[in-house]
């Protein structure tokens, strides 16, 4: 019987991150096949597609799709991203679609006159990076996809045409992002109703949208990239002072990349490569605490925290000094995964906090994205994390077109060794070039033991999203969790730059504080919560348990 689950989160934030007993913490279980996103609905279409005999592939093309219609924010067809697909089989691929910067684009674009940068990275048309979601979700399909593409399109095409009840937390996100769409009348009126706002429950379309799904339903992704939908894309780039040109859209190429692997006490953990950064740094900190044993140490102790923020300190550091786009820059992977190098990292951990500016790279991103898993009844597995960068992108629709544009070029070291919109230093490595994909942290990620598939999981949370997956896969492995806990835990985060530890609510007491601070650390004046992970564990006997992140109030799981 088919089983649909959301959370609300006011509610399950509050209980779920308060340390309730397994008992009433429990994963939703399912038998064959599982969905999980940021949306109920759109995971009820991914489940749908499975239970007509599509694969994990086909159910993650159609969540996209609706994502990009009930999950604004990041779901896209105006951004990009990275899927990683693990076959029953056992082979593996990274598909990186992540959007590339436009032949004009320069090394100073974002420098003004006064040597400063300007907002152009954050804000508006200049902003836009050359979208990749369509084109990857075309060559997933074209890889590994059973059900026609049109019918994989099509329940997005309904979502956009018909509508849906607009859910609470989306009305107020809309609201609450009115003076982001303001300076753009189209995107003002598209979801803000020209400041007539939505009201929870209330039935919303977006036509434009629509016929733009329709074109991608008929002519594939060639529309996106050559057809109609790149003429109304480039017209309004000519009317508006973008830089994307019909040449940028013809140009643009899916680029199939082999996964990172590593090993994490017995398990396999397989992990998408640059241009992402990601997977390095999560390989980079689980072999710098596996040394340690967390689970005697418990979680949410002074002594697992320390170990973890050294950690993640010492893979930042390494992220801002060396990662970029392999197709344009050396980036060292294998030195910075070798384990005398981790192990020289881990040596280098004391019962002491170093301060950021002394921890020495070797050898000398919004938060709203979002994530999706996918379990086949046949043991495929897709882990897909796709953005528009910031909440809502760039703020801009493409007249016409009905879709927000990214502002992905803000994820470049647009000067380096200058924080971007995360507060992020960066480095020469990730300096704007014509055609070349900004550093990213996604950190789509699949796990498997004895060969046989056990997690799939990743999160949203610009910077964050590396730290909540690291979390998430150790709550499971040393702390015992089970998968809804595991995600719902309160969360901890640092960077290396600035040098303070984020937390969540219910996550600090006054007495583990206090223990860190007399370690050397320093935390934020305020706590806020960060990421939307959602996984599944699989048992290895068809059974898939599911984490719903209740950060996000329209998660939710489906499957049968």
């Amino acid at each position: 019987m088919r089983q649909l689950l959301w959370f609300l989160a006011p509610v399950w934030s509050t209980f779920a991150l308060a340390g309730l007993t397994e008992a009433q913490v429990h994963p939703q279980r399912y038998f064959y096949d599982a969905v999980v996103s940021d949306s109920a609905i759109a995971s009820q279409v991914g489940a749908d597609i499975l239970a007509k005999g599509g694969t994990a592939v086909d159910a993650a093309v159609a969540v996209g799709f609706a994502l990009a219609v009930t999950h604004p924010a990041a779901g896209n067809i105006g951004g990009g991203g990275f899927m990683i697909v693990r076959r029953r089989s056992g082979e593996t691929v990274a598909l990186d679609f992540r959007e590339i910067a436009p032949l004009s684009a320069s090394k100073t674009m974002y420098i003004g006159p006064d040597g400063k940068l300007t907002r152009d990275s954050l804000v508006g048309y200049r902003a836009a990076g050359v979208p990749g979601t369509v084109a990857g979700m075309a060559e997933a399909h074209r890889r590994f996809g059973k059900l026609r593409w049109r019918d994989l399109v099509e329940p997005a095409v309904q979502l956009a045409n018909r509508g849906f009840k607009m859910p609470r937390g989306l009305a107020e996100s809309l609201r609450d992002s009115a003076d982001v769409f303001r300076p753009f009348p189209v995107a003002y009126a598209q979801f803000c109703r020209s400041g007539r706002f939505y009201a929870a429950g209330e039935n919303f379309t977006q036509p434009d949208l629509g016929r733009t799904l329709e074109r991608i339903r008929d002519h594939g992704a060639k529309d996106f990239y050559e057809g109609e939908t790149a003429g109304l894309i480039v017209k309004d780039m000519v009317a508006k002072g973008g830089q994307i040109t019909a040449a940028d859209l013809k140009g643009y190429r899916v680029v199939a990349r082999a996964p990172l692997v590593g090993k994490y006490r017995g398990y396999d953990v397989i992990t998408m490569p640059p241009p992402s950064s990601g997977g390095i740094a999560l390989l980079q900190m689980l072999g710098m605490v596996e040394g340690d044993d967390l689970g005697t140490l418990g979680w949410n102790s002074s002594g697992t925290l320390h170990l973890m923020v050294e950690s993640m300190k010492r893979a930042f550091a390494d992220r801002a000094e060396h990662l970029g786009d392999t197709d344009f820059v050396s980036v060292p992977v294998t030195q910075l995964l070798a384990p005398d190098y981790i192990s020289r990292l881990r040596k280098s951990i004391t019962d002491r906090a170093l301060p950021a500016k002394e921890v020495k790279p070797w050898g000398k991103e919004s938060e709203q994205t979002t994530h999706y898993s996918i379990i086949d009844i046949d043991g495929n597995a897709v882990s897909t994390t796709y953005t528009l960068n910031g909440s809502f992108g760039a703020g801009a629709v493409v007249e016409g077109a009905g879709f927000l544009l990214n502002n992905e070029m803000d994820d470049f070291a647009a000067q380096p060794g200058t924080p971007n919109l995360f507060g992020l230093i960066q480095g020469e490595k990730n300096s704007i070039q014509p055609r070349k994909r900004p550093l990213s942290s996604m950190t789509p990620t699949i796990l498997t033991k004895d060969g046989k598939l056990a997690m799939v999981l990743g999160s949203p949370g610009g910077p964050t999203i590396i730290n909540t997956v690291f979390q998430t896969l150790i709550n499971v492995v040393d702390h015992g969790m089970n998968i809804q806990r595991a995600v719902a835990s309160p969360r901890f985060h640092h960077q290396w730059m600035p040098d303070a530890i984020r937390w969540e609510p219910y996550g600090l007491g006054a007495d583990l504080r206090k223990a860190m601070e007399a370690k050397g650390h320093v935390f934020e004046e305020r706590a806020r919560t960060m990421g939307s992970c959602h996984a599944i564990w699989t048992t290895g006997q068809g059974d898939r348990q599911v984490g719903v992140d209740p950060r996000i109030s329209t998660s939710g799981a489906a499957g049968r």
